[in-house]
């Protein structure tokens, strides 16, 4: 018998970060390890650095039945042509796809890694469409993992899969944190332009409505009609998947009181000009960008939500909003 051929998945090529180390760690101890993920410049460092093959088909973030359709017959064929022994999905229309299409090939090991539940910020049809769609992935799935106990009591309130189905590895989390290479990458040279007397208040993450930009941004007016010498510094991507306001995106992108660096794939030389951390977040698998905070002894603001719960104790590094 050959290698066992493990094959994980990710709707999001940005989302390839969260295995990182974890592919060549699987490959170490023998395994066969292939990856399909929607295409995205991240791909070839990712490939290179992890020594995995990666297979590119596009998988829309939103709902997208024609898209979906062809996406999923793409993804059929191919695990057709490779018959991995295990598969490991995760982001939500990775989740479905490769679920239903290694249930429908019979992939003897089926795992879906739940990273957050886009569902608990939606409405309407969509949610019901979303309930749906996660009830499928689960159903398909030998065994589920939820990043974060939060998460996994809200999948069992949900009634999305039964409580023995899913498990919380260690204390939760993607991938952690490797403290001494993130202490490392810290002491980059990064230079911003902001006064040094300045009060600075950070964020890092997607800037769309779920992540809480849009009351940030008011939190923050707010603040600038009390105290004149503070600042917003924000590192992320501006996205077209829940994206806010037009207005707000201007504010962002024009404001001399804003600092707008866009997404950083190191962001740990960043904090060090943060004076206090905040992720107002509607919904979070894991909030790993609490964790860096914390790991360069930042005071964190951040939510009760799921998934941002767990990051942080209250009163004595977070406090709720």
């Amino acid at each position: 018998m050959g290698r066992i051929r493990v094959l994980h998945a990710v709707t999001v090529s940005k989302s390839l970060k969260l295995m990182k180390g974890q592919l060549s760690y699987l490959k170490n101890l023998g395994y066969e390890v292939s990856v399909i993920s929607s295409p995205g410049k991240e791909i070839d460092t990712f490939a290179e650095m992890e020594k995995v093959n990666i297979k590119q088909i596009k998988m829309a973030r939103e709902i997208s039945p024609l898209s979906d359709i062809i996406s999923l017959i793409k993804v059929i064929r191919y695990l057709l042509k490779y018959r991995p022994h295990i598969v490991n999905t995760g982001t939500p229309k990775a989740g479905l796809l490769l679920s239903v299409a290694a249930w429908l090939t019979r992939v003897p090991i089926r795992i879906y890694t739940v990273r957050g539940l886009k569902l608990e910020t939606a409405s309407g049809y969509k949610r019901k469409i979303l309930l749906f769609t996660e009830r499928i992935a689960c159903l398909c799935s030998h065994r589920i993992i939820a990043v974060s106990e939060s998460l996994r009591k809200r999948i069992i309130e949900l009634k999305l899969a039964p409580k023995e189905k899913i498990v919380v590895l260690g204390s939760g989390s993607s991938n952690g944190i490797q403290v001494s290479r993130a202490q490392e990458l810290s002491k980059m040279n990064v230079d911003i332009n902001v006064e040094p007397d300045s009060f600075k208040i950070g964020f890092v993450g997607r800037i769309t409505k779920d992540k809480g930009i849009i009351e940030l941004l008011q939190a923050f007016r707010n603040l600038r009609k009390k105290y004149q010498n503070i600042k917003l510094i924000i590192l992320g991507d501006l996205e077209t998947g829940d994206p806010i306001p037009d207005s707000e995106r201007r504010y962002i992108e024009t404001d001399p009181n804003i600092l707008f660096l866009g997404f950083q794939q190191n962001p740990f030389p960043y904090y060090k000009f943060m004076d206090i951390f905040v992720l107002p977040s509607h919904r979070e698998g894991f909030a790993n960008v609490c964790l860096e905070a914390a790991l360069m002894e930042l005071p964190i603001i951040t939510t009760n939500a799921t998934g941002a719960i767990d990051t942080v104790i209250n009163g004595k590094n977070w406090f709720y909003l």
